[in-house]
């Protein structure tokens, strides 16, 4: 009886004369993709609130004096809808014309060529050229950060940037000014993105579906290194990009690509190629320590975890007042940068100055992040370069590589091996369930019979559970989007927040997710990324960092132990409060 009462009842309804039956409340969009109609669109998003701006999914319903838009009308009873007839389709490439009309043509120099929605739909309707007179406004490329450059003539006032930043992230750095004709996306008072809320995630440029934002290009830096025989260029690889690199190359979403990724590293020629799980592995070794010190010496709680750089950066210019609540441990990058600039040099026999290290990471705020002055010493940046998976996919492609028939290759070592917890970092909850495993062991002694904390797991955006160290329940909390964390933070600064250990990751899902990873990232497919990392793990000989066999000579021959003064000097940092640029 009650599963008859929440059943959804079912609409019957044609498109283009093929019956379909959806449960009430389909969008027209939806029931076409059921009968693999793919009914053209531009501002929406599968993952964001309906905007109906473009008009671009404009469908004719029998009925119906005007056209309706697919993306936001629900289908009914009896509807008949149909998507190609002349009407429609001279709607259709009228939009795109005049689209064409307001945006910067240069395709062939545009970051997003061929991998542009715009592109793509005048090539669908076979649209060589506008017979509509050029109005679009010449504004120079803002390039004032190291993370993201934005291109105002290349964009279509889709809104969907706007959406990312303001329901994803709770920030709202972008938005519409002027109206009618003049209307354009920007920020406040037009001002530089690093000078407003902006945390540079780079959610914005994975939803973009032209080129009017992207991520600061970097490759031809990374080109140049490996082209100067003085130099010896190693690279590190984060783990959320061998679950997604394979997008770009027409393997499944999730598909586990580690080993042609190394490959193909090795055939771009970096001297050595190294894993940032052996980063996330020491990064566990410092933050599970720093943990339990503050834990045994009253030290500030809750500690929240510092390895997002969009979520530092949220945290210094939101809540800075706050920030002794982030551990001071480094992020897994940062700090093996600082290995490779040190122990690294001695261990391979190379000089200091002659390495370049580069790192390939899921995120646009990493850019940032190794830019930050603290990252470094003696006049040297530990990272030297960040490129985004995006960037990666450029240089496989630029140096004509068959991604797909490349033979799997291993990481070089010292550096390159990582646990099973090291590769779970690039999910939401991982982090903390890594240093779970191994604060347990050590503090209580004792072996942990199971190593899955399948509640701090999934999409849900706050997640929490509860772990007994030696008596002491230790509450734990895991939240992933800026929105989510800025409820945990209203919580801290009323003093209401009940948890002793907080993660929180800037992108939806983790890293997984991060602004730098292939476009066309959408839920669905980082849940498909979350679930290949916890695979690898589960198939990891060994899932716990403090059993790391590299990790163990690293303490023993370099740093002497987690917290040591060694270590401090290395590997963990200090935060600022960074003011907006509103207040006095």
């Amino acid at each position: 009886m009650s599963a008859a009462v929440n059943e959804i009842p079912m609409v019957h309804l044609t498109i283009n004369n093929i019956p379909v039956d959806v449960p009430k409340g389909t969008k027209i969009m939806q029931a076409a993709q059921q009968l693999g109609i793919d009914i053209p669109h531009l501002c929406y998003h599968e993952d964001q609130k309906i905007k109906a701006h473009c008009r671009l999914c404009s469908v004719e319903v029998v009925g119906k004096r005007r056209l309706l838009a697919a993306c936001s009308t629900e289908c009914w009873e009896g509807m008949e809808v149909h998507t190609d007839t002349q009407i429609v389709r001279d709607t259709q490439v009228s939009i795109l014309q005049l689209m064409l009309a307001n945006h910067n043509k240069d395709c062939l120099s545009c970051p997003r060529n061929q991998n542009c929605d715009l592109q793509r739909l005048c090539s669908r309707f076979n649209i060589l050229k506008s017979p509509l007179p050029s109005v679009v406004k010449r504004t120079p490329r803002i390039e004032t950060n190291p993370s993201i450059v934005r291109d105002p003539s290349k964009c279509i006032r889709c809104g969907r940037c706007i959406r990312a930043c303001k329901d994803v992230q709770g920030i709202a750095a972008l938005t519409y000014a002027h109206r009618s004709s003049d209307i354009v996306v920007t920020t406040a008072y037009n001002k530089p993105m690093e000078e407003t809320d902006c945390i540079l995630c780079g959610q914005c440029s994975l939803v973009c579906p032209t080129g009017a934002i992207v991520e600061k290009d970097d490759t031809q830096k990374v080109l140049d290194a490996l082209q100067n025989p003085q130099k010896h260029v190693v690279v590190q690889v984060a783990p959320a990009v061998r679950v997604s690199i394979g997008d770009a190359f027409g393997l499944e979403p999730g598909a586990i690509s580690t080993g042609q990724m190394v490959a193909a590293l090795k055939l771009l020629g970096f001297n050595k190629v190294f894993d940032t799980n052996f980063g996330a592995d020491l990064t566990i070794m410092e933050e599970s320590a720093e943990f339990v010190h503050r834990l045994t010496h009253g030290g500030v709680l809750p500690m929240m975890t510092s390895c997002s750089p969009g979520w530092v950066n949220y945290m210094e210019k939101h809540f800075g007042e706050l920030r002794d609540h982030l551990s001071s441990a480094k992020s897994p990058m940062e700090m093996f940068g600082a290995i490779a600039k040190t122990y690294y040099p001695q261990h391979a026999g190379v000089d200091v100055h002659d390495v370049v290290t580069v790192a390939i990471m899921p995120c646009t705020a990493k850019k940032f992040e190794a830019a930050r002055p603290e990252m470094g010493r003696d006049g040297m940046r530990d990272v030297d370069v960040v490129l985004t998976t995006r960037e990666l996919i450029k240089l496989i492609k630029y140096v004509g590589l068959e991604f797909r028939q490349l033979p799997e290759s291993e990481f070089d070592s010292p550096l390159g091996f990582g646990t099973g917890a090291g590769a779970i970092f690039g999910a939401t909850g991982g982090v903390m369930e890594a240093a779970l495993r191994t604060a347990y062991e050590k503090v209580t002694g004792k072996t942990l019979a199971k190593l899955d904390f399948n509640d701090v797991r999934g999409f849900k955006g706050i997640k929490e559970t509860s772990v007994d160290l030696n008596g002491k329940t230790i509450r734990i909390c895991v939240a992933h989007t800026l929105s989510n964390a800025r409820k945990i933070m209203e919580q801290i600064k009323q003093g209401t927040c009940k948890y002793d250990f907080i993660e929180i990751m800037a992108c939806p899902g983790g890293c997984i997710g991060g602004g730098g990873q292939p476009i066309g990232t959408t839920n669905a497919i980082r849940k498909k990324r979350i679930a290949a990392l916890y695979k690898i793990d589960q198939n990891m000989p060994i899932r716990k960092s403090h059993e790391n066999p590299d990790i163990i000579t690293l303490y023993k021959d370099f740093l002497g132990e987690p917290l040591s003064e060694k270590s401090h000097e290395l590997l963990h940092t200090t935060y600022h409060k960074v003011y907006r640029p509103y207040e006095k």
